[in-house]
């Protein structure tokens, strides 16, 4: 079965104000901090985070694994340990991928993150935002290629469902992922064409290299991509998710789009050809509506009911989920999500109980450590 890893980036707040704090170097020194307080002996492991481009955020990387179970546990475990640093540090994490707060993001020190500042201005200090990467094992690069060509049209609907970033610089920006189009302003960002062979991807990566444009791999920003550094596919398109059980679902998800896309690719089923310009549509539109609004079928590219573009998404993958058996846990997620909504319909709903962009922030703090989602929707 193909192993998953999952990468969350979470914001550090204050805990009083809700507005973000720029104190990721004290977090990595915890954690740094407690590595060195192990016993001794067993190779006793490293942490898992790292820096981010702002001060106000810090990633973690689950090890990769291919039971779910195992998965939501991991997160749990990251995500608690990220909050015991960042109270050492005087901060709340928080799973949310943009700050409701108005915020004056501070880039890291280090010689990738001036370069990116250097060459991207006001681009690059603005981009304080928090994703959820998936990582699925593939055999080769010429698989993942193919695997790249195929999932391109359902991606959007991933967005739709992970969707946590409704305000920005303290205004509500009417959009459900406001991180996906900020994102975006990155020069290699967003969807791309098929592919059609591993030489080609990368001809073209080389090619946009060699522009001077990126200084290295790291800054192909596709929506999904060839890891440069572990033998996956990496699906880059979703927000950091609020409740630690959705990142599980997405996992599945993923996990169920790479296999399928593998099996037509060895059936000689050829990608579809729904171009780019379409693609960039439905992104928008996902980031746009989340699950609160149309979304465009991610066989037909007409407007659908979000919950039907996320049912088609579930019925492709069905015999992959089944068969790793995780339809069920996928089944039960997707109803939940439908029912309670998605991050950004989250705190448009703490926003109206707890009239507070501050109290938001407080309130998905909590929730992303555990904490109940019910107790804080009805506090006032």
């Amino acid at each position: 079965m193909r192993s998953v890893g999952v990468e969350e980036e979470l914001l550090l707040v204050d805990a009083r104000s809700g507005e973000p704090l720029a104190v990721s170097g004290a977090v990595l020194a915890a954690a740094d901090r407690s590595v060195g307080q192990q016993p001794q002996g067993g190779g006793a492991p490293g942490h898992s985070f790292e820096k981010e481009l702002q001060k106000e955020q810090v990633e973690f990387a689950t090890k990769p694994v291919t039971d779910m179970g195992e998965l939501q546990d991991e997160i749990s475990r990251c995500r608690d340990e990220a909050r015991r640093h960042a109270v050492s540090a005087g901060a709340l994490v928080a799973a949310l991928a943009t700050s409701p707060l108005p915020a004056r993001p501070s880039l890291n020190a280090g010689t990738r993150y001036e370069w990116l500042g250097r060459q991207l201005g006001l681009t690059a200090q603005e981009q304080l935002t928090c994703g959820c990467h998936v990582h699925v094992s593939v055999e080769s690069d010429e698989e993942g290629v193919a695997v790249l060509d195929r999932i391109r049209p359902w991606l959007p609907v991933l967005t739709a469902m992970s969707a946590n970033s409704p305000f920005w610089q303290g205004e509500d920006s009417k959009y459900a992922s406001y991180r996906s189009r900020v994102w975006n302003r990155l020069p290699s960002a967003g969807p791309v064409d098929v592919f059609g062979s591993a030489h080609r991807y990368h001809e073209q990566v080389r090619a946009m290299l060699d522009t001077g444009v990126l200084q290295d791999e790291g800054m192909i920003y596709f929506d999904a991509r060839l890891s440069a550094s572990y033998p996956t596919v990496e699906v880059r398109v979703a927000d950091v998710c609020l409740e630690a059980s959705t990142p599980v679902l997405l996992a599945a998800l993923v996990r169920a789009l790479v296999e399928t896309a593998a099996r037509a690719w060895r059936d000689g089923e050829p990608p579809a050809r729904i171009g780019t310009n379409l693609l960039r549509l439905a992104a928008w539109r996902a980031g746009r509506s989340g699950l609160d609004g149309p979304l465009l079928h991610p066989e037909t590219t007409k407007e659908t009911p979000a919950a039907e573009a996320v049912r088609v998404l579930h019925a492709h993958v069905r015999e992959a989920l089944v068969e790793h058996g995780d339809d069920e846990l996928v089944q039960a997620g997707i109803a939940g999500l439908l029912e309670r909504g998605n991050g950004a319909r989250i705190q448009h709903e703490l926003l109206r109980t707890q009239r507070s962009l501050a109290a938001v922030v407080t309130h998905c703090a909590r929730i992303t450590t555990g904490g109940s989602l019910t107790c804080s929707l009805q506090r006032r």
